[in-house]
């Protein structure tokens, strides 16, 4: 189990200073409740009728359909101690041992795994045996692996070019970068490689597989994702002694006082002594004032950048394990969420497409007749299965556009503004967008708020980036 949080507050003392959060995603409830933890009376504000952001589930026809899905590794420590603050860290499956299945349209297999030595040698059996890759292939792997692993993501030189322009510069072939770069970079950087920052690349790579041998541990949630983070954050608020105001619509935050800030929502004004703003990138410009920012036109300037999530429903099992990379084929990895769903018959498949550009303007029709051909290629039992459902759900801002130039345009959680923080995965944490880089943004956020509010209460130490 992951090491908890400090113990909540039960009952805020009324004399305690009010802090604002503005966003109910992972950013504002990691924010939320660490402002609690340390003693703030804390009153967070979500638009929607529900906690967790980009993290939710709905029900369609009887299924709980997640809308995306959200994997984490074991180097993703602040959203596992997150996990355990809530009593949520058993609603997930974390693996003993990084083991990744890769399926290609031709039917050959092989697998991502790790042994028990120390990294990076960690991933030297799997790499000589790996089936998409020939010899030499595999020995200019090696050596880039190596390479990458020498480079500082910090180095601001890094973020002047893609991760593909380094992959040619280190003579890796496309079946390289198709069968191995690419299968960890798009979906955690939502960007395939030669459009992708290099220096989001290398924290990618040298923290989740070249650093420790046991930091690429997959882990996914095992019920439903608002059963994961909204109801269970709900609950831990609840008893830290927070104010939940859901469909409240943030407008404007302004300073008052020089102790004071104002936020105005539709339906009147909340006033405290600091105020976090968790909200996507794309919403921050219409809420705080021009000059909290040195450019207050930075963070629109990010971009976005689409998931798209196939989802099928067969009438019999069709693959036998969690979940898949998929490899010559429009299946980028394809997981089983028949548990969780609820389906009491069949399996249900989600097919996760990440820098889906292409598919975020395609019809579910044209996604049907693409995309049961290449399952029924990667998984042949589907071949004389019955497809029972076939519907699709899309995120067209899934993320900020993770390109080379993106760092100078993620601002820290510090504003102009006294009083005024910033939180979201898309702020500048070190980190790509991913649920660890949203609860690092909040913990940032909250730590500093409470610093200049004088509370002196522990909280979780910064865990390394």
């Amino acid at each position: 189990m992951s090491e908890p949080f400090a113990a909540p507050v039960v009952i805020p003392n009324p004399s305690h200073p009010r802090v604002i959060v503005v966003g109910g995603g992972l950013a504002g409830l990691a924010a939320a409740l660490a402002c609690a933890d340390g003693g703030a009376r804390v009153s967070l504000l979500e638009a929607r009728p529900r906690l967790g952001g980009a993290t939710f589930s709905f029900q369609r026809e009887g299924l709980w359909v997640d809308n995306g899905q959200h994997v984490f590794l074991r180097c993703c420590t602040a959203y596992r101690r997150f996990l355990s603050r809530i009593g949520a860290d058993g609603k997930t499956v974390l693996q003993d041992r990084m083991s990744i299945p890769v399926v290609s349209s031709d039917g050959r297999r092989g697998m991502l795994r790790r042994n028990r030595l120390p990294a990076p040698l960690h991933l030297a059996g799997t790499l000589a045996t790996y089936p998409f890759l020939g010899p030499a292939d595999r020995l200019r792997t090696a050596r880039a692996a190596l390479a990458l692993a020498r480079l500082d993501p910090l180095d601001p030189s890094l973020d002047g070019r893609t991760f593909g322009q380094w992959l040619a510069e280190h003579r890796q072939s496309h079946a390289a970068i198709d069968s191995l770069w690419n299968l960890i970079a798009l979906p955690t950087l939502n960007l395939p490689a030669d459009q992708a920052s290099l220096a989001l690349a290398v924290k990618v790579f040298r923290t989740g597989l070249l650093s420790h041998r046991d930091a690429a541990d997959v882990g996914y949630a095992a019920v439903p994702l608002s059963e994961v983070h909204a109801a269970p954050a709900a609950r831990a608020l609840a008893r830290a002694g927070a104010a939940v105001h859901l469909r409240t619509t943030a407008r404007r935050v302004e300073r008052l006082t020089a102790d004071a800030l104002e936020v105005s929502t539709e339906d009147g004004r909340l006033e405290g002594r600091a105020a976090i703003l968790a909200l996507p990138h794309d919403r921050v410009r219409d809420v705080i004032p021009a000059e909290a920012l040195a450019d207050p036109e930075a963070p629109s300037r990010l971009g976005v950048s689409p998931i798209v999530n196939v989802h099928v429903v067969y009438d019999r099992p069709v693959m036998d394990v969690p979940f898949v990379a998929g490899l010559g084929s429009p299946v980028q990895w394809v997981f089983d969420r028949t548990g969780p769903s609820g389906l009491d018959r069949g399996q249900y498949l989600a097919i996760s497409l990440s820098g889906a550009d292409r598919e975020i303007q395609e019809r579910a029709e044209d996604l049907r007749a693409r995309f049961l051909p290449a399952l029924e290629a990667l998984f042949p039992a589907a071949r004389a299965a019955t497809v029972e459902r076939f519907f699709v759900t899309r995120e067209h801002a899934a993320t900020f556009r993770q390109t080379p130039g993106t760092r100078a345009l993620r601002p820290g959680p510090r504003t102009r503004i006294p009083g005024l923080y910033l939180a979201g995965a898309w702020t500048d944490t070190g980190w790509p967008a991913t649920m660890e880089g949203a609860v690092r943004s909040g913990l940032a956020a909250a730590r500093e708020a409470l610093a200049d509010l004088g509370r002196t209460r522990p909280l979780p130490q910064a865990v390394p980036a």
